[in-house]
């Protein structure tokens, strides 16, 4: 495994310390070691057949991990260095040789044009600058190749997008922005990308998943979580089932939609 530093990045400088702190919970949630939208961005990257990926914010590798057999160069990034510790360690377990590189998603210290797939997921709603990171995502991959993209999904209806981002930053005061589908287009297409695929409506948890368990994961504050339940109870019905939440034995659940988009570099 080699490690490379590079944290002259965008992100505030307090995102790494957090995600430092819950490393362990992402390397552990059912959100994050397996989802419905890896197993159909496999499916649309199978007639590619890639021989190399890498993993941009990375977080414990899930995403990576999935490759193992498929590819025969694995490659994380992150800015958390327990997240990369992590990834690691799952790496290990499974026997599964990795490199990883401690740096920010938009300077990549890594060669351009190295990888047959540029992949990230449930990350990109943390940049300031996502154009940015995804410029460099292009960067990294040779031409020819695919930058992938699964992240939480933004509403067109201003009203319901709003609802969502407020519940997301009581979530996690590090999340900056869900994106809709048609601004992750543009951010592709300024950056050279062709879209190839672009599904929106998708969920991380088809069954739902609890909004307490949802701020475990999270290490979000008890008095956040108190006010996220509170400001749904004062939503209309008709918002609730806009953004897919619904009420059940006096909890809240969310479906964690998200959208998946692959674009192809010339």
């Amino acid at each position: 495994m080699r490690l490379h530093n590079n944290l002259y990045g965008f992100m505030t400088n307090s995102a790494p310390e957090h995600f430092d702190a819950i490393a362990a919970q992402y390397a552990a949630s059912e959100v994050h070691r397996d989802s419905p939208t890896i197993r159909r961005l496999h499916a649309l990257m199978a007639p590619r057949r890639p021989d190399s990926v890498c993993d941009v914010a990375c977080g414990p590798g899930h995403l990576a991990l999935s490759f193992a057999g498929k590819v025969s160069r694995i490659v994380g990034v992150d800015a958390a260095p327990n997240m990369l510790r992590q990834f690691e360690k799952l790496a290990g377990e499974r026997g599964v040789a990795v490199e990883t590189v401690r740096a920010y998603a938009d300077k990549v210290p890594l060669a351009s044009n190295s990888f047959a797939a540029v992949v990230s997921r449930l990350a990109p709603h943390h940049y300031p600058d996502v154009g940015k990171a995804v410029g460099e995502m292009a960067r990294l991959a040779r031409s020819g190749g695919c930058v992938a993209v699964i992240d939480l999904e933004g509403n067109e209806n201003p009203v319901l997008d709003n609802l969502n981002h407020e519940i997301e930053v009581l979530h996690d005061p590090s999340h900056v922005r869900s994106y809709t589908a048609r601004r992750w287009r543009e951010f592709f297409e300024t950056n050279g990308l062709t879209v190839e695929t672009l599904e929106s409506g998708q969920t991380e948890m088809p069954g739902g998943l609890a909004v307490r368990r949802w701020c475990e994961i999270g290490n979000t504050a008890q008095a956040a979580l108190a006010q996220i339940q509170s400001r749904l109870a004062a939503a209309p019905a008709e918002q609730l089932a806009g953004l897919g939440v619904r009420f059940e034995n006096g909890e809240y659940y969310i479906p964690v939609r998200t959208l998946i988009i692959a674009g192809r570099k010339s």
